[in-house]
């Protein structure tokens, strides 16, 4: 009896380990995803806002460049916290 509550408790480990890796994998594909989309959602629009406006592309091209850095720096930590969780389990990522 005390054999298979140990074997339980093991494997209830063991699945709150690898829940922990899979979210930490999840998330760190969702933030280089989010991070994709927002730097071409910053790049188009200010493609787009040069096409309008020429005479102010090196204002626009300045924004850009500091907003795409700033997306940048949050997908950056997401992944960070993502390394963290997974490494706190134990496996760590491969």
């Amino acid at each position: 009896m005390v054999h298979l509550i140990v074997k339980v408790m093991l494997f209830s480990m063991l699945l709150d380990v690898s829940y922990a890796i899979m979210g930490a994998g999840i998330g760190a594909g969702l933030a280089a995803i989010g991070a994709g989309i927002g730097v071409g959602r910053i790049g188009g629009s200010a493609m787009e806002a040069m096409a309008r406006q020429p005479e102010a592309a090196n204002k626009l091209q300045g924004s850009m460049l500091i907003i795409a850095a700033l997306v940048e720096v949050a997908a950056l930590f997401a992944l960070v916290i993502c390394f963290l969780i997974s490494n706190k389990t134990g496996a760590g990522i491969a």
